[in-house]
């Protein structure tokens, strides 16, 4: 039986990683099939393991106390004291963790595990998050995505390539910054004069259908897609606009206008398309059971920010000035905006394996169950 030259290098380079393959015939060709697969992240300082390290912006977590708690124990660029969501989900699906696309590190085999190529700061539109000055806004992470296959391509060749991106799976996160970095950035914004709430919402969401379709174009066969945490109840809002702990009415407002429409948004998609290629996680559920009930997850707050200054510890960045907590598994959130590790485990617990009131249609052990069956 002949081997394409194609499949022959692809197979060579997974023995390389470790990865145990079993033999598959295609045709006339012979090829191998990974037990783990490849992982893709897109999206905002939730997601990003690294990228604005290599920027010049403000929106950077790569000097400490963050990664405190990371195996290393320094900051790698990760909004957090530890692992972030993409982290704990490529532990979950028996994989590497991404590497940032602008990491010169990520080349040769190390390509094969995916890459991450979410930049803090961004959101769905490219006004959002235009005070960080350089981060990689939506569509360029997406023209990055392209670049990354024609890498990969010269590598293993165009049918291989699209395979591992088909059989891929892909993280996207977006949305948040567009209502606390823009819309409800300063008192009569530039878009908050130009859209109702209401029509905001729509206007993001038709924007962000945008964005998934040209995902699915570039191969992206499951996605799961984040809507916005409880944006009033994060630390920094706090401290800007609660007198009283509670959270704020405004951006909690926003953000249970935009979560079920975004579901709604993503099963006309998969409608369009005719399977469930779109997989929506509720972040404002996940959020608000720890924020509700801080005491029955082990949290001593889920107001106050383990690092940070100012009411609530919300109030600027986490610096080696800041207040810092000696306990971050104690607190729900790490800083003014992101979850701690412990969080991010219980957001992570519900996208592997949380009902329909987290995950919609299904969540990630059942996907992973169903295209087991299918590859």
């Amino acid at each position: 039986m002949a081997i394409s030259i194609s499949s022959l290098i692809l197979h060579c380079v997974w023995v390389i990683m470790g990865v145990l393959t079993v033999r598959v015939v295609v045709g006339e060709s012979e090829v191998p099939k990974a037990k783990s697969r490849a992982f893709f992240v897109f999206g905002d300082s939730l997601v990003d393991n690294g990228n604005n390290n290599f920027l010049a912006t403000t929106a950077r977590a790569d000097s400490p106390p963050y990664g405190i708690d990371y195996p290393t124990h320094r900051p790698t660029g990760r909004f957090s004291n530890g692992l972030n969501i993409p982290d704990l989900i490529s532990q979950h699906i028996g994989s590497e963790a991404t590497m940032p696309y602008l990491s010169p590190m990520l080349t040769g085999p190390k390509l094969f595990i995916g890459a991450n190529f979410a930049s803090a700061g961004v959101g769905i539109l490219n006004d959002t998050g235009i005070q960080f000055v350089n981060i990689i806004r939506i569509w360029e992470q997406l023209a990055n995505f392209k670049q990354y296959q024609e890498r990969v391509s010269t590598m293993i060749g165009a049918e291989q390539t699209k395979k591992l991106v088909n059989q891929g799976l892909v993280l996207i996160t977006l949305g948040g910054n567009d209502f606390v970095n823009n819309y409800y950035l300063v008192p009569y914004s530039y878009r908050s004069r130009e859209f109702s709430l209401p029509a905001y919402v729509n206007y993001l969401l038709a924007e962000y259908q945008r964005i998934l379709q040209r995902l699915y174009d570039l191969g992206a066969r499951r996605v799961i897609v984040t809507g916005t945490g409880p944006l009033g109840c994060v630390p920094a809002e706090l401290g800007l606009r609660s007198r009283d702990g509670q959270c704020a009415v405004e951006l909690q407002r926003a953000a249970g206008m935009f979560n079920p429409q975004m579901v709604q948004m993503l099963d006309v998609l998969n409608s369009k398309i005719g399977n469930h290629v779109f997989i929506a996680a509720n972040a404002q559920e996940m959020h608000m059971d720890f924020i509700t009930n801080p005491q029955g997850y082990g949290f001593v707050s889920s107001k106050v920010a383990c690092c940070g200054q100012g009411p609530y510890n919300g109030l600027g960045l986490c610096t080696l000035a800041s207040n810092l907590c000696p306990n971050r598994d104690l607190y729900a959130f790490w800083d003014a905006f992101h979850p701690s590790e412990k969080a991010n485990k219980l957001i992570v617990k519900q996208i592997m394996a949380g009902s329909n009131k987290y995950m919609y249609p299904m969540n990630l052990s059942t996907i992973m169950a169903l295209d087991s069956t299918q590859n």
